[in-house]
């Protein structure tokens, strides 16, 4: 638990942001409302056949369940236009109510904790068009250069729910699932996990993929194309595992060069954060008529063959296009965001600082440190703190700042230039993925397990995320130097923040141990200023 004077700092801190209202709405779909929390997901059977000229769907969701308590009514959420058409239990059909995305489905009888059972979900409509994803989610439908269709999903802000029908809330992944996906003959569904089968009839194919490891909903992706692949074997920490590639069949030949980034993040990436955490069922990368996301075992790709984001370094520094932007960060929440998976949309800084943060890594581990620290260094000018990177309102699906990147990536750029250890930072970011593996968590969780393999006499790593993550100030090393004497304090931080800081004086690099209080040290008469070591993400101001 958190100091209370800590969390009298975040609630003070949080007062002067601009006040947010939320709706009845917003509390159905981000909260863990009644008819969520008493079952838990099993399994799920998602059955979905593609009208590509209609850009239409329908479908069938079979979803096994336990009761965690006893229940009798369910919230299954599918976005408008969609329409959740019937369900049935048994052979029997069930009493459903609407309320908005909200569809309230009544079991025959009030299950018991630990019985388990299986509802068969039908939906059919045409789901929302995404605009700009994945920036803005829905369903894609384009056309390649050939004038064949090439559909894809990006639905992570808006929910799966703008699709299937789910119970759409990130705290509860469902254990395993099926998913089969038919098309017309001729294009092909790529989907999670690993391809059983196909098969062909009345001029359509169906494509049966099957998951066996836990997923997050909006992980759950069907692309659809005139795809062409090729596979190779990776012989990972883990064993062999199976990397698959899905592209456009005009881009074939640059594909196979390019795409040759994906082994070297594998490399990279379980080096820092432990085994890639779904053998069982495989990795591909698939491209897509949009950016791209990430998809789990699926990842989705359209950076057009270009280093960098779309051929720009995001750092200024010229170490961003060393990598293909979108290989190295989608594929780099595999560990973070869908290994260890936010339990409320509040804490998608986990996700996405943590993945900002891999890019880093992943130029550390091939390109050497130096190189990296100026690319995440570099990242700070993206930086507008505007809001805390973790949203302070929990339940109504509402996200931090989009700081939560490279702010993010530059806080854990700083602690581990605080920890001043390497492995013992490896050991960290392996243990995370190795202790939450295939498990939602908070951010309060995130922060206890670090804080217990970091905190030292000089260092609270409490009041450090508080500062960092729940705020918007900077640290700041307010300061005096005269007549040989340095003076330094913390300010604009949270009560109890203590973190040491390198700074150079008169060339000389040294460690001191700021806090609140005030604290003095000798230094060469002849000093003039002092200068901050950059790893650290801090300010600086002259006292009076």
């Amino acid at each position: 638990m958190k100091p209370i004077l800590v969390l009298l700092f975040s609630c003070l801190l949080l007062s002067g942001l601009s006040a947010q209202s939320f709706s009845t709405a917003d509390s159905i779909r981000g909260g863990l409302t009644e008819e969520r929390v008493w079952w838990d997901l099993n399994y799920y059977h998602l059955k979905v056949d593609v009208d590509v000229e209609g850009q239409a769907i329908s479908g069938t969701n079979e979803v096994r369940f336990t009761a965690s308590q006893a229940g009798q009514r369910l919230q299954i959420d599918l976005q408008e236009p969609m329409k959740l058409e019937r369900a049935t239990y048994a052979g029997q059909q069930l009493k459903l109510t609407h309320l908005g995305n909200a569809h309230y489905v009544d079991l025959p009888y009030q299950l018991s904790a630990g019985e388990r059972a299986t509802v068969l979900l039908h939906f059919s409509g045409s789901p929302i068009v995404a605009e700009n994803p994945p920036w803005d989610g829905g369903l894609v439908w384009k056309k390649d250069s050939n004038g064949k269709p090439w559909v894809a999903n990006a639905n992570q802000g808006i929910g799966a729910s703008v699709w299937w029908p789910v119970k759409d809330h990130p705290a509860d992944e469902v254990d395993s699932m099926d998913i089969s996906v038919t098309v017309p003959e001729g294009l092909m569904d790529v989907s999670n996990g690993q391809l059983i089968s196909q098969e062909t009839r009345n001029g359509k194919t169906t494509f049966h993929w099957t998951v066996k490891n836990p997923i997050n909903d909006y992980g759950v992706n069907l692309s659809i194309g005139d795809y062409v692949s090729w596979e190779e074997e990776y012989r990972g920490e883990a064993g062999p595992l199976s990397m698959s590639y899905y592209v456009l069949r005009e881009n074939e030949s640059q594909a196979k060069e390019h795409f040759k980034d994906a082994r070297r993040m594998m490399e990279a990436f379980e080096h820092w954060f432990g085994p890639y955490p779904f053998y069982e069922d495989g990795f591909k990368l698939v491209e897509v008529p949009y950016l791209g996301m990430e998809h789990q075992s699926s990842v989705t790709y359209g950076n057009k063959y270009r280093q960098g984001y779309l051929g720009r370094d995001l750092s200024g520094t010229g170490e961003g296009l060393r990598f293909d932007f979108i290989i190295i960060h989608e594929a780099g929440h595999e560990w973070f965001a869908n290994n260890i998976t936010n339990a409320d949309v509040a804490d998608m800084w986990i996700h996405e600082g943590f993945t900002a943060y891999s890019e880093n890594l992943f130029l550390d581990y091939h390109y050497g440190k130096e190189n990296a620290r100026k690319y995440v260094i570099g990242t700070r000018r993206l930086i507008m703190n505007d809001r805390p990177i973790q949203s302070p309102h929990r339940g109504v699906a509402h996200e931090g700042s989009g700081d939560m990147y490279y702010k993010g990536a530059n806080i854990l750029h700083t602690l581990r230039t605080v920890i001043d250890d390497d492995e013992k930072w490896r050991t960290i970011l392996r243990g995370l993925n190795a202790d939450f593996r295939h498990q939602t968590v908070t951010s309060d969780q995130i922060f206890d397990y670090i804080a217990q393999r970091t905190t030292t006499d000089n260092f609270s790593p409490l009041p450090f995320f508080t500062s960092y993550v729940q705020g918007t100030e900077i640290p700041t090393l307010t300061y005096r130097l005269k007549k040989g004497k340095l003076t330094y304090r913390w300010s604009k931080v949270a009560p109890g923040f203590k973190m040491p800081l390198d700074i150079i004086v008169d060339g000389k690099k040294m460690r001191i141990y700021p806090t609140e209080q005030e604290q003095m040290l000798k230094v060469s008469k002849s000093a003039s200023d002092i200068q901050i070591v950059e790893d650290f993400y801090v300010r600086v101001a002259k006292d009076a």
